[in-house]
């Protein structure tokens, strides 16, 4: 059976099946992998979606990226594994809905792609052999979600850095608290300064021995399992054919590439709004066409989205046939005229994020979090422009509330429940390393690690 192949978007790198796209992480000229052709599913297979669960819809898309690289039978057991809890699908409005990602086992969205990532992990290292240091950076949910999901997996040690000063107490706990093969190392310094020491590291010639991949959105292996939630919600509030608009709280871009991969294998989407934060730098861009990262990124209460600079925004750069490389220069410009048909975005400031918790609390009695108020803001705002119609929405909630206790505290007056499955780690002694945003420590920390194993 052919293999799907995967491009980078720099250009300069040969193309790669699934596996090897899988295990690098970063592809070699610093680029990031795309397919170089989506594969499509039919309106006969989308609309199949509606009789099945998660578990199911997640085997028939992924199986489209696998084909080749995992068999089927093999694949439908990881997804049976992975997604072993819910997507509540929660009415807001008339035609307006609310998915909660907050029902895995760190309470946030990236639970959907660690889980898959680590089963593909661990069979892709039973293939080739060897060991692999993954690097993640996180400005919130990354962190915890990779560390879960990779703790104790045979052949993976997970280096996890943060910025110390920009996570939440409980975002921190859920990372800070696993040993074994999983380290995290707090830096005196912003978001963008962990993602630039991980993109350096995956290009220096010094760190050559040591087999470093990613599970951070830079690596396609989180984009595909993104894509399924979008089909899943597709198939339980539209009818077969009709358009969504999915409104989504971005950071790093990488949930909202999960939507646009779903678009290009066939799901019909009318609109993706990119919320943002004080991190303005796409809807300025989108407004422009002129890209100006902002350096350094901005504090906001939606600290899982100070991001300056997005590394996916090369990948929808290049879906729309543009070229920006890694550093956020924009060597050829893409389709805008077709991105801004396609995707609408907005930055919402921390002053319109808490009254808006505050007035969604109570109009609904549904309470969001940071996260959450910024995609529905972002939907209201869109919705002033294009009103919606017929169309149905979904707002997505990337967090549980619980994760954002003091904030949400301050503005409802009371502090959320603690889900059951954050409980146990908050619990926890922490464990963790610090330094500055200095590259030169970084790479020793890692050589010593690579000779202490």
């Amino acid at each position: 059976m052919s293999q799907l192949l995967f491009r980078s978007t720099n250009g300069q790198s040969p193309s790669v099946n699934l596996r090897e796209a899988f295990l690098a992480g970063q592809a070699p000229d610093r680029g990031l992998y795309l397919p170089e052709s989506f594969p499509r599913l039919s309106p006969a297979e989308i609309a199949e979606f509606a009789e099945l669960p998660y578990r199911q819809v997640a085997f028939r898309v992924l199986r489209k990226f696998t084909a080749g690289v995992i068999p089927d039978d093999a694949l439908a057991a990881m997804c049976d594994r992975a997604y072993d809890f819910g997507v509540p699908l929660e009415v807001i409005q008339r035609g307006v809905h609310l998915m909660r990602l907050d029902q895995g086992p760190t309470a946030s969205f990236k639970d959907f792609a660690a889980q898959m990532m680590a089963q593909m992990f661990g069979r892709f290292l039973q293939e080739v052999g060897g060991q692999v240091t993954i690097l993640t950076a996180t400005s919130g949910d990354t962190g915890a979600a990779v560390a879960h999901a990779f703790h104790e997996v045979p052949g993976v040690r997970v280096i996890v850095l943060f910025p110390i000063a920009e996570v939440s107490e409980s975002q921190r706990k859920l990372m800070t608290t696993l040993k074994e093969n999983v380290r995290t190392v707090a830096v005196d310094g912003k978001f963008d300064d962990c993602q630039a020491m991980v993109k350096r590291a995956f290009a220096d010639p010094a760190l050559a021995r040591i087999h470093l991949s990613s599970a951070n959105s830079i690596n396609i292996g989180r984009l595909l399992p993104q894509s399924v939630y979008y089909f899943y919600a597709a198939s339980r509030l539209a009818w077969p054919g009709q358009p969504m608009v999915f409104s989504i709280p971005s950071g790093n871009f990488g949930d909202m590439m999960g939507a646009v991969v779903a678009r290009e294998m066939g799901l019909p989407i009318r609109k993706i709004i990119a919320s943002v934060n004080d991190n303005d730098s796409f809807p300025r861009y989108l407004a422009s066409g002129i890209y100006e990262k902002i350096s350094p990124s901005r504090n906001s209460v939606s600290n899982a989205m100070n991001v300056g600079h997005p590394s996916n925004l090369a990948r929808l750069v290049a879906v729309y046939g543009g070229h920006m490389d890694e550093t956020g220069k924009i060597h050829r410009q893409p389709d805008l005229t077709a991105m801004r048909r396609d995707v609408f975005s907005t930055s919402i400031n921390d002053n319109r994020t808490r009254t808006s918790l505050r007035e969604f609390w109570n109009k609904y009695q549904i309470l969001l979090e940071p996260h959450g108020v910024v995609a529905w803001q972002g939907f209201l705002d869109w919705c002033a422009v294009e009103p919606l119609g017929n169309t149905p929405a979904v707002i997505v909630e990337t967090a549980n509330p619980a994760k954002f206790p003091e904030e949400v505290e301050k503005v409802v007056g009371w502090t959320p429940d603690v889900p059951a499955a954050m409980n146990t780690g908050l619990q926890l002694p922490e464990d963790y390393d610090r330094m500055g945003a200095d590259y030169e420590a970084f790479r020793a920390y890692l050589l010593k690690a690579h000779a202490s194993t």
